[in-house]
């Protein structure tokens, strides 16, 4: 397994490389974290105050896009408290990389590309992909498939009854809910397991055009811009087998819709009782200075390699897993 973690991050490193993007280094631990309602980064207590392991290097390689960067990826050591399953382990390692004046559509291309060359490489890989393009699936597609609802328009009430015939959810629970509780539950349960596979046999799909609610640092517009259309973030993310690979954004540049959104999920935090997160008030001066067009896709390099691996138990693919480090 040394071996192939080994051979996979070559081909990362080539493949970025090849694609001019410059590998950089930034710090496991600051004083600021992008706030993410449902995310928990660690704190410790250092002799210059109180700082977070990070969740994700987003917040500090976008200070160095507005620097100047350029196009820019890393191999990130993130941290995230209380998840740990057969699918998460507290620390893991993230592929994260921001393409400058690219949209989120040909950074869907380029996550293509990236996961068949990783793919490739390893020479044990049991993820035997389809000759054809990834598919593209909305966020309203997926709920219209699956539920026969269109998640940007039905009530809350049918969200609430839905979640009660297909998840064993309690009441109490549907009657609290609020809407983007729902649309995860539905999506969790009733969806996720169903994408990125056909027949038993791997077939990636790309889900995108989630609801605004859900954009956390990805700009919102018209899902078709050439008509009056509904509002959706510019967002998707990579299911093979019923596995969440990736996210990626088209990057929100407005430093001001970031503190708004920064103070929205640290309401929801605390009605989730949760303690708040600082922000990122360093990336949103550099944001002021200027952040240039881009957009971005964090990775998980363990779940691909557990999809090339056959297996289901990210403790097999990790040199030690958290019960044993």
């Amino acid at each position: 397994m040394l071996r192939t973690r080994a051979l996979a991050l070559q081909a990362v490193r080539e493949f970025f490389n090849a694609h001019s993007y410059l590998e950089v280094d930034t710090p496991c631990l600051s004083a600021e974290t992008v706030v993410d309602a449902w995310l928990d980064p660690p704190g410790i207590n250092t002799s210059n105050g109180r700082k977070f392991l990070q969740t994700s290097p987003e917040a500090l390689m976008k200070r160095l896009l507005a620097a100047g960067s350029g196009s820019i990826w890393q191999a990130a050591r993130v941290f995230r408290n209380g998840e740990r399953g057969h699918r998460h382990n507290p620390e893991f390692t993230m592929l994260e990389w921001y393409g400058v004046d690219s949209t989120w559509l040909q950074q869907m291309q380029l996550t293509e590309l990236l996961v068949r060359e990783v793919l490739n490489q390893i020479p044990q890989n049991r993820c035997l992909l389809p000759a054809g393009s990834f598919q593209v699936l909305t966020y309203e597609q997926a709920f219209l498939h699956a539920l026969n609802c269109n998640p940007h328009s039905c009530s809350d009430e049918l969200l609430r009854q839905l979640a009660q015939q297909h998840t064993d959810s309690q009441d109490e629970f549907l009657q609290i809910a609020a809407r983007d509780d729902l649309l995860n539950l539905l999506l969790g349960v009733v969806i996720e397991p169903r994408l990125g596979c056909r027949n038993g046999q791997p077939f990636p799909q790309f889900l995108c055009d989630y609801p605004p609610s859900q954009a956390a640092l990805a700009v919102t517009e018209p899902a078709h811009p050439t008509e009056k259309s509904t509002l959706v973030a510019r967002r998707f993310e990579l299911y093979i087998n019923g596995i969440e690979l990736c996210n990626g954004y088209q990057e929100l540049q407005n430093p001001a819709e970031l503190q708004q959104r920064e103070q929205q999920s640290n309401q929801l935090r605390y009605a989730d009782q949760r303690d708040p997160l600082p922000g990122a008030p360093r990336l949103v001066a550099a944001m002021q200075h200027g952040l240039p067009e881009c957009s971005g896709v964090a990775l998980g390099f363990d779940r691909l390699l557990m999809l090339a691996c056959g297996t289901d138990q990210i403790a097999d693919v990790l040199p030690f897993s958290d019960d044993r480090a």
